[in-house]
């Protein structure tokens, strides 16, 4: 009762200027009458079947209202949860309001569902770095359980492992917004290159890798921050997977302003190649070794492309990788 009550208020405010119009057509009906000088009995019979047929027109198009409220009301209840049913629209307007929400409508489906994929994601992510940071950890454990003084080395190794991973989640939150956090400018790219060498120059030691590295002697325009990050995340790949040997760091004889990490590591299977930046993708060596996460790589081509540079990778199993980072260009040199 309390919905047709507020279904009729609302259809009357609606219908005002209907009303008017028919309050004006009995004052013109009276006043021709008046001129005319005919019976008045007439005009108010002529006035009472006007508003007779405009009782009974309204009734009908209350009843059509009404019901379209009804629908609508009801639809309240499922909209959380799917797609709404509209009624059939009664005019060109209705149709447009109509195509509206419903475009509206697909465009929220479609935010919900890429906002669940991203969590699933996010969490399958999570689950996967909680499981790999244990190893560092029990590692640390198991050296402070020992008797007599801890290995320092060991557990500078396995602290390094832990600041990795923590590095590598802080980045991997911060590429989903990586747009509103760039600086480009002319950057010297030795110097890009000496922080990531740097960091990784412990692991060089521990593990007898010879790093071959030609100065590049060139500034390149980038965003420094996310570009050591690149090359770290390369350098990181390239001595998980290169038992021994040597790491080569140059500029590419053969094609212009493009970067090249070289290493001579296990390789690359052909079949995982064209995956190897996909997220999560880990291939026969991130599973055989149980050390990858499948996001280092991924990490790398975002962050590539949004800086407007390219990565291509090539490799040999049992011959190494060689990776190559594309510029716009390398000025002064």
């Amino acid at each position: 009762m309390k919905n047709m009550l507020s279904g009729m208020k609302s259809y009357i405010r609606k219908q005002v200027p209907v009303i008017i119009a028919g309050t004006l057509i009995a004052a013109i009906i009276i006043i021709m009458f008046w001129l005319y000088r005919q019976p008045f009995e007439m005009a108010v019979y002529l006035i009472i079947m006007e508003a007779l047929v405009l009782a009974v027109t309204a009734a009908v198009r209350f009843y059509g209202y009404y019901r379209k409220h009804m629908q609508l009301h009801g639809q309240k209840s499922v909209m959380e949860n799917e797609m709404i049913t509209l009624p059939e629209p009664g005019d060109i307007l209705e149709a447009d309001y109509q195509e509206l929400l419903e475009t509206a409508a697909h465009g929220r489906a479609a935010a919900i569902l890429e906002k669940d994929r991203s969590m699933a994601e996010l969490n399958d992510y999570y689950t996967l770095w909680a499981h790999q940071i244990k190893t560092p950890i029990s590692a640390m454990n198991l050296l402070l359980q020992e008797e007599g003084p801890a290995d320092k080395k060991e557990l500078a190794t396995q602290l390094f492992k832990v600041e990795q991973y923590v590095d590598m989640v802080l980045q991997y939150l911060r590429t989903e917004n990586i747009s509103g956090d760039l600086t480009l400018k002319a950057y010297s790219l030795d110097e890009i290159i000496h922080q990531a060498v740097k960091k990784y120059a412990r692991t060089f030691i521990q593990k007898k890798i010879t790093l071959e590295y030609d100065e590049i002697g060139c500034n390149v325009i980038t965003d420094e921050k996310w570009m050591v990050f690149v090359v770290e995340q390369l350098l990181s790949n390239a001595l998980k997977y290169t038992p021994q040997g040597k790491i080569s760091i140059y500029r590419s004889k053969e094609l212009p302003d493009t970067l090249v990490i070289e290493d001579t590591g296990i390789g690359i299977a052909p079949e995982d190649l064209p995956r190897v930046c996909e997220r999560g993708y880990t291939g026969y060596n991130g599973r055989s070794h149980q050390k990858s996460t499948g996001i280092g790589l991924y990490l790398c081509r975002k962050i590539l492309t949004r800086l407007s540079h390219t990565l291509t990778i090539t490799s040999k199993p049992g011959k190494g990788t060689k990776v190559q980072i594309g510029f716009d260009s390398m000025t002064g040199g």
